[in-house]
């Protein structure tokens, strides 16, 4: 559905976007990750045909942007960050002057506008101001909007910035439930909404990419890095001189949990699986073991990993 190849973007004195290259399949829900001003929204800004690019070539369906750009925007559905809608129009009548804008015909319209009103759970609001609407119907709105004109891809920046947990929530579900009829591409800073919403990520970081993998993946590559952590009924003391005799373990901690319990934290040396001989050796000292599990990094810890100094040509 995209293709993107060496694209750059220069303003006078600045590169907003060095030289990207990257490829969505359909269907799929992609993630652009990225603090403010890594050039995430530039990106957008330039797959939709809103600004050019400086070199490099991005195709969307086939069509390429700067050369097929009319075959593009039919093709695309483009929710903005701050979503510009009329706000003194009723909800009904500024999708439908949308979805005329967009080239559909009065029967065709009427019917793209029940469809996505549904969709979108506006039905209720149908006759009321957008002005009037919470911030949460008027993501809603912007989405539908985004949606009206049926495109193969939806890019949506910063979907429910300003949004309440609880609207987070609504919108977070409506975004998944659109990969079986569209392929989506989200740009966001809040790194636990791409977590639960994307099934691929790519990490933007100072106008370039670093990282680009499903999360799943992305955490194999940091399992290196992750602890074991074991909580045993066992006197400190020999739980220490075990850890310090087992060659495979580079470092630990052992620390007081619950009752007769002890926490161990443990690192093992790259690629090793301690929890095998954890197991093992608990049977075989009699010692009761109520926890043995691997710390499962988040999406934070991963962005962390990858976007520090010194270790981008690594990621």
């Amino acid at each position: 559905m995209i293709e993107v190849e060496n694209l750059t973007k220069r303003y006078a004195g600045h590169t907003a976007v060095d030289g990207i290259s990257f490829t969505v399949a359909r269907g799929e829900i992609v993630g652009l990750l990225g603090p403010n001003g890594a050039g995430k929204s530039t990106t957008l800004r330039i797959l939709s045909g809103f600004m050019p690019g400086t070199s490099g070539s991005v195709r969307v369906a086939g069509f390429d942007v700067f050369h097929d750009s009319r075959e593009v925007s039919r093709r695309i559905g483009y929710m903005p960050e701050n979503n510009p809608l009329h706000l003194e129009m009723r909800v009904r009548e500024y999708l439908k002057f949308r979805a005329r804008l967009k080239g559909l015909g009065w029967k065709r319209s009427r019917s793209r506008v029940d469809t996505v009103m549904q969709q979108c759970e506006l039905t209720e609001v149908g006759g009321k101001i957008i002005g009037q609407l919470s911030k949460g119907y008027r993501q809603r709105v912007g989405l539908a909007d985004a949606l009206v004109h049926e495109p193969e891809l939806v890019i949506l920046d910063e979907p429910t910035i300003g949004l309440d947990p609880h609207q987070i929530r609504s919108v977070r579900q409506l975004i998944k439930s659109l990969a079986a009829r569209h392929t989506v591409l989200i740009s966001t800073h809040i790194l636990p909404e791409a977590e639960v919403t994307c099934n691929r990520m790519l990490i933007l970081f100072q106008g370039r990419i670093l990282a680009a993998d499903t999360p799943e993946d992305l955490q194999r590559r940091m399992s290196s890095n992750s602890q074991i952590i074991a909580e045993i009924a066992a006197p400190p003391a020999d739980l220490r001189a075990c850890w310090t005799d087992m060659p495979e373990v580079e470092q630990f901690d052992v620390s007081a949990a619950e009752g007769d319990y002890y926490r161990c934290a443990l690192t093992a040396h790259e690629g090793i699986d301690l929890r095998p001989q954890i197991f093992a050796l608990a049977r075989e000292r009699g010692w009761s073991l109520r926890e043995l599990t691997r710390s499962r990094h988040s999406l934070e810890d991963i962005y962390v990993q990858v976007t520090r100094p010194g270790e981008e040509e690594e990621a």
